[in-house]
């Protein structure tokens, strides 16, 4: 394994830090033969697990504003965070915080990539059977130009092959029908720029919300706003959907009984939509390695973000997305 530096965990981020943020990145540490480091209050941590602790005396909470967070609360575990890899004491930055002050804190400590007009937040949606499809922008960038979603679908191929190992992932954009005729404007425009052709975009036309969970894309474009919706609205259902399911194998005696038969079934699809089992999404277009675990992580979603955070260092994911950018 490439060596590399510690990968900065910001231990006062999400619902369950900071134990369960601690246990996490203690794991990674011993699992994956990787440094990492907590960032945040000693005197809230505790018991760092023998982990090196950067400190920091402030918490933007889930809560606080992202923007006024991040200018105020200079001393911060996020703030702190994205400056240990501005100044090259940490390779990555992972967090289960404020996904605004996250992306915040990235943005004005690392700064842009050249070339980036916008970072984009890339989220996994997992697809059973399959690799997940990468969902971008998912929040970010309420509102978008079509130029913007152009190098959305320029930094979620190259993310989609880093990551998954795609050779030429097939990239969509969202919009409300197949044809290039549906969509509001912002579709409309943004399919014609890519239907001319983007380097290192293979495009194949506009795609529906239906086809997210489905292995016939593996990227899909769209702005901030409606990305974001998509996804909590396919988080939602998944939920709804699996506890109906495993409410009803426990409903009546009978159904008890078949559950002995389904439940060896359903259990390794229930791990693979869990959300704490894919590592959280990255925040493509900064000068670094910034990954945003969900706010519940659990000590294994910390350890899988790590996961995701250290593979990211090691096939240069900011160089990658810097040459894809790139004026011609």
């Amino acid at each position: 394994m490439t060596t590399i530096l510690p990968i900065a965990v910001d231990a006062m981020g999400g619902d369950r830090a900071p134990g369960e943020v601690v246990a996490g990145a203690r794991q990674a540490a011993d699992e994956l033969g990787v440094p990492v480091v907590l960032v945040g209050d000693p005197g809230v941590i505790g018991d760092a697990a023998g982990l090196e602790v950067f400190p920091a005396s402030e918490v933007i909470g889930m809560h606080d504003d992202p923007g006024a967070g991040v200018r105020r609360k200079k001393d911060s575990s996020l703030v702190r965070a994205a400056e240990a890899v501005r100044d090259g004491r940490a390779s990555a930055m992972v967090s289960a915080g404020n996904t605004g002050a996250t992306m915040g804190s990235a943005l004005l400590r690392m700064g842009r990539l050249p070339g980036v007009s916008r970072p984009a937040i890339a989220t996994p949606i997992p697809v059973p059977g399959s690799t997940p499809t990468v969902l971008l922008d998912a929040g970010a960038n309420a509102d978008c130009k079509p130029e913007w979603l152009v190098q959305f679908a320029q930094m979620g191929a190259v993310f989609a092959t880093e990551r998954y190992g795609l050779e030429k992932p097939r990239v969509g954009l969202l919009s409300i029908g197949e044809e290039e005729t549906k969509g509001n404007a912002l579709v409309k425009e943004t399919h014609a720029l890519l239907a001319a052709g983007v380097p290192g975009v293979e495009f194949v036309g506009n795609v529906e919300g239906r086809d997210i969970l489905t292995d016939d894309i593996d990227v899909v474009v769209t702005d901030g706003f409606t990305g974001n919706v998509t996804l909590k609205t396919l988080e939602g259902a998944m939920k709804f959907m699996r506890d109906a399911v495993f409410g009803a194998m426990v409903s009546t005696d009978e159904a008890v009984k078949a559950s002995e038969v389904l439940l060896p079934i359903l259990l390794p699809l229930a791990e693979e939509m869990d959300p704490d089992s894919h590592g959280g999404a990255a925040l493509l277009g900064v000068d670094g390695v910034c990954i945003i675990s969900h706010g519940s992580s659990s000590a294994k979603a910390i350890v899988n973000a790590v996961r995701v955070a250290r593979d990211m260092v090691e096939q240069r994911l900011a160089e990658r997305l810097a040459e894809a950018v790139a004026p011609a």
